[in-house]
């Protein structure tokens, strides 16, 4: 690992662990062993490691939705609740989830970048279930944009509050968003 994506996993760490306001190029120099001039000469502004941070995401999703591509609508949206089910191991939140409760002190720039990614995952979930209910494998009434807004807000969510209610509510959440696209 580079040290430049050494500086972008710890701030993507702390980010989803701390908040965006929550963390500096001071607690990423220390966990990475360097001082902070070296964060500086790769990232110049806090602003420049938050777009690095979501463009590591975004390019995440990229590859995931390319070794998803031949798969079936069902396998996909299987591979959607394993992004959710890792960030539960990793005991952390999603990066749309942290920066959006930061988002109104976020710097015009990082705000996009969030919009962005937070728009090609929402793209992407849609275009599942879309596949999905023309293969007459999910059921749902609503648009699959509302169905699919609702599918991640759940996922979202229950992430944050399975940390108060346990570990079995997020499974059962889990489960219920996908037995609720079965019928």
């Amino acid at each position: 690992m580079t040290t430049r994506d050494h500086i972008i996993s710890t701030a993507d760490g702390l980010i989803r662990d701390k908040g965006y306001n929550a963390f500096s190029f001071v607690d990423v120099a220390r966990i990475v062993g360097i001082k902070k001039p070296s964060i500086h000469h790769h990232f110049p502004r806090k602003t420049d490691l938050g777009i690095a941070v979501i463009e590591y995401h975004i390019k995440g999703l990229e590859q995931i939705q390319q070794e998803t591509q031949d798969k079936t609508a069902l396998e996909r949206l299987e591979r959607f609740f394993l992004i959710y089910t890792d960030i539960k191991c990793q005991n952390k939140v999603c990066i749309v989830g942290s920066l959006s409760t930061d988002y109104n002190t976020l710097e015009p720039e990082v705000q996009e970048k969030i919009k962005e990614f937070s728009d090609a995952f929402l793209t992407w979930v849609t275009d599942i279930l879309k596949e999905g209910r023309q293969a007459g494998v999910f059921h749902f009434d609503e648009s699959p944009r509302t169905r699919a807004i609702l599918i991640i807000a759940g996922m979202m969510s229950i992430l944050k509050l399975s940390r108060l209610t346990g570990e079995k509510d997020f499974s059962l959440i889990k489960k219920t968003l996908r037995q609720g696209l079965l019928k």
